[in-house]
């Protein structure tokens, strides 16, 4: 699922809770890393707007993460 704003973060966490454990972690992960690339790229361009557009989505993620750690 491809996250371009935190709506769409949100909406990836929720269509994942359904998902087994191993599986929503490998899912929020993958989805992290592609979005941690993205703020290296918005970074490198300059674009102050997108690269925290997506530093939001990781927050997001990360949040789901340390939840499900957490289990």
């Amino acid at each position: 699922m491809k996250i371009n704003n935190e709506q769409q973060a949100l909406e990836a966490i929720e269509s994942w809770r359904t998902a087994p454990l191993r599986a929503q972690q490998r899912n929020l992960q993958m989805a992290k890393e592609h979005l941690e690339l993205s703020q290296m790229y918005y970074e490198q361009k300059g674009n102050e707007q997108g690269s925290e557009r997506a530093n939001r989505c990781i927050a997001l993620l990360s949040q789901r993460i340390n939840e499900l750690e957490s289990l």
